[in-house]
């Protein structure tokens, strides 16, 4: 089985002021401040959640 894509997601938009559904999804990706990072599979779950909060969060592949 070949390895995932990992993808590196890093918050760089606060979460005040938006809809308590992207701020549950930001929390769900491990982010919680801005400038924090994460790093996850390129999996479509992980994908959908990436594209939902596109606003806040930059996202490089590594």
């Amino acid at each position: 089985m070949a390895a995932e894509k990992q993808i590196k997601i890093t918050l760089v938009k606060s979460v005040i002021g938006t809809i308590p559904a992207h701020r549950r999804t930001v929390k769900a990706l491990g982010l919680k401040k801005i400038s924090s990072s994460v790093v996850h599979d390129a999996s479509p779950a992980i994908k959908g959640m990436v594209r939902a909060v596109s606003h806040l969060v930059k996202v490089e592949e590594m």
